[in-house]
């Protein structure tokens, strides 16, 4: 299925397909409502997002106390966190329904974040058309468990030390950690229509050059050190942790990878929780595999739809 005819036609290799596996609770009149975008409510999850950040960065260059700093930081890694998250949106054409507004939107905040938004948008429907198949290139990060709390403390303490990040912002460009049963998941690319290869090329440039960009402009303006402690910082670490975190909650240790119902999970938890890491109802996972094309604000309602069809979505103990 091709969400719109925002898609450019229906090449394939462009798509983001159906399922096989996937039931559909819900009739289309009411997918088709879900599914419908609202620039507004876009715009302002987007300047919200950057409001925070700069609210953050204010805070702690106004009161450069190490405990107001240390706050900060984990503060701008969860906005960080958002800023991909609406990439996401945009790499399933779901912030504004017109093609070339959303991909210059998604783009633009992958960039500012550090991630080719289109290059994601290769590797990430290919996570969606094969939910735990081989080809899936999550699988290398949320496949294999449980394997116990120590272990997945050890690996959120690499994180927070910096020493995965490599591994994150490689995915991100493009090149993810392979899949030991099918070393197709680690060459997404090629899996590719020829004019999405082409965007996710010219993308990877594009973020390389904001990168840069944003680099020369810490230090020509004297603020390198604030640049490095409270945007570098917190993308190399806590936001590290974060991504693993919310991977492992939604597709972790998961009893039936045949359907999405099953493969996927939702987390229901307080506000201020779903807050630092689930930015952007980015929490409704069962709901956004079943209907990718629904925006992440309508998310919510779709939770309760499928709750009144009688579907018990939520997050449930080990073995769900």
């Amino acid at each position: 299925m091709l969400y719109d005819a925002a898609m450019n036609g229906n090449a394939r290799g462009d798509e983001f397909r159906d399922d096989g596996r996937r039931v559909r609770p819900l009739p289309p009149d009411t997918v088709k409502r879900l599914s419908a975008l609202d620039p507004v409510r876009a715009t302002l999850a987007i300047a919200g997002t950057l409001a925070v950040v700069a609210a953050a960065v204010a805070a702690a260059t106004l009161w450069a106390h190490p405990a107001v700093v240390a706050v900060c930081v984990v503060v701008i890694a969860t906005r960080q966190h958002a800023l991909f998250v609406l990439a996401h949106d945009a790499a399933h054409y779901r912030l504004y329904a017109a093609r070339r507004l959303n991909d210059a939107a998604g783009t633009a905040l992958g960039a500012v974040a550090g991630v080719s938004m289109a290059t994601y948008r290769v590797i990430h429907r290919l996570h969606h058309n094969h939910l735990y198949a081989p080809q899936d290139p999550d699988i290398a990060l949320h496949g294999g468990y449980p394997r116990g709390r120590p272990y997945l403390l050890r690996k959120l303490a690499r994180d927070l030390a910096g020493l995965t990040a490599w591994k994150t912002y490689a995915y991100f460009f493009g090149n993810p950690a392979p899949n030991r049963n099918d070393p197709r998941s680690s060459r997404p690319l090629d899996d590719t229509s020829p004019a999405l290869r082409a965007a996710a090329r010219r993308d990877r440039w594009f973020v390389a050059a904001v990168q840069g960009a944003l680099l020369g402009a810490a230090a020509a303006g004297g603020v390198i050190v604030e640049y490095l402690l409270l945007w570098v910082l917190p993308a190399a670490t806590v936001l590290q942790a974060l991504l693993r975190l919310r991977a492992v909650l939604e597709h972790g240790a998961v009893a039936d990878v045949g359907s999405p119902l099953t493969a996927a999970r939702t987390t229901l938890a307080p506000a201020w929780l779903l807050w630092l890491v689930f930015p952007h109802h980015v929490n409704y996972h069962i709901e956004h595999h079943l209907y990718p094309a629904v925006p992440h604000y309508n998310l919510p309602a779709c939770h309760r739809a499928l709750a009144a069809s009688g579907r018990d979505v939520r997050l449930k103990s080990r073995g769900d």
